[in-house]
C-alpha cells in the first residue's frame, strides 16, 4: 500500500514538473506578416500553436506598411513579407541573411470578371491593353497602399502607355487589397486584378487568367527572424513548422506554392 502511494506521488510530481516545463518553454512569438500569407497563416497559426504550446500574435497588412512598421522601430519577433522587403531589413541589420527562409511563392497575378460574364482578351500585352481600355472599372490594391499586387499592376498600366486612361476606371480597395473580388462579385468593378491566391476562395467570380508573358510577376515571400526576437528559439520553431509537408499541404491549397 505504502509503495503505491509512493508511485502515485512520484507520478504526480512528474506530470506536475512536466507541465511547469512545458509552461516555462512556451513563448509568444510576434509575427508581422503581409496579407498574402494571411489565409496560410490562419489555417497554420493554431496547429502551430497546438504542436508547440507557444502562442503567436500576428498582425497582418500591406508590404508598405510593414516595412514602415519594422522601420519605425516596432519590436517584432518574425517578419513574413515578399523578399524585397526583408532584404532591406538585411541591409539595415534589422535581420541576418542567415535567418531569412523562403515560404512561398505565389503564382502571380490573375485577372477576373464576374462569375457569367464574357471573359475577355488577355492573352498577349496588346489584348490585355484592348481590354482595359475597353472596360468600364478595373478593381486592384491601391498602390499608395504599398501592396505589393497594386505596387506591379501600376507598373504594367505604365508599361501598357494607358496609365493616365485608367486612372478615373480604378476601383481600389485599400493598403490590403482584400476586397478585390468582392468587388468584382457584386458588380462594383467590372475586373479585378490581384493576386490568384487571394482571388481563387472569392464566390461569385471567375478567373479569366493571368497577367501575359513577362508582364506577370511572381511574389516569392520569406519569413525572416529579427535581430532582436525575444525568443529566437520559439522564433525558428514556427520557421521551420511553415517549412513542413504540413504546411505545404495547406500552402498548396491557398492557391500557392511552397518554398
Amino acid at each position: 500500500m505504502k509503495m503505491r502511494f509512493l508511485v502515485a506521488a512520484t507520478n504526480i510530481v512528474f506530470m506536475f514538473l512536466l507541465v511547469v516545463g512545458i509552461a516555462a518553454q512556451a513563448a509568444e512569438v510576434k509575427v508581422l506578416s503581409s496579407n498574402q500569407m494571411k489565409t496560410v497563416m490562419e489555417d497554420l497559426g493554431p496547429k502551430f500553436e497546438r504542436a508547440t504550446g507557444h502562442k503567436l500574435a500576428i498582425t497582418f497588412a500591406g508590404l508598405g506598411i510593414v516595412v514602415k512598421r519594422v522601420q519605425g522601430g516596432d519590436t517584432v519577433d518574425v517578419v513574413i513579407i515578399p523578399r524585397e522587403g526583408i532584404d532591406g531589413f538585411v541591409k539595415d541589420g534589422k535581420a541576418s541573411a542567415g535567418n531569412v527562409t523562403v515560404i512561398a511563392r505565389s503564382r502571380g497575378l490573375g485577372v477576373a470578371v464576374r462569375k457569367g460574364a464574357p471573359k475577355p482578351d488577355i492573352a498577349s500585352p496588346e489584348a490585355l491593353k484592348r481590354t482595359l481600355l475597353a472596360a468600364k472599372s478595373i478593381a486592384y490594391p491601391s498602390p499608395a497602399g504599398g501592396g505589393a499586387s497594386g505596387i506591379h499592376f501600376a507598373k504594367v498600366l505604365d508599361r501598357l502607355g494607358i496609365a493616365n486612361e485608367m486612372k478615373p476606371k480604378a476601383v481600389f480597395t485599400g493598403g490590403a487589397g482584400a476586397g478585390v473580388g468582392f468587388l468584382v462579385a457584386t458588380g462594383k468593378a467590372e475586373i479585378g486584378v490581384h493576386h490568384f491566391h487571394e482571388l481563387i476562395p472569392v464566390a461569385g467570380i471567375e478567373l479569366v487568367g493571368p497577367l501575359p508573358g513577362d508582364l506577370q510577376e511572381t511574389i516569392v515571400l520569406s519569413a525572416a527572424i529579427m535581430t532582436g526576437a525575444k525568443d529566437a528559439g520559439a522564433s525558428k520553431a514556427l520557421v521551420n513548422f511553415l517549412r513542413t509537408p504540413e504546411a505545404a499541404t495547406v500552402i498548396k491549397a491557398k492557391g500557392m506554392e511552397p518554398g
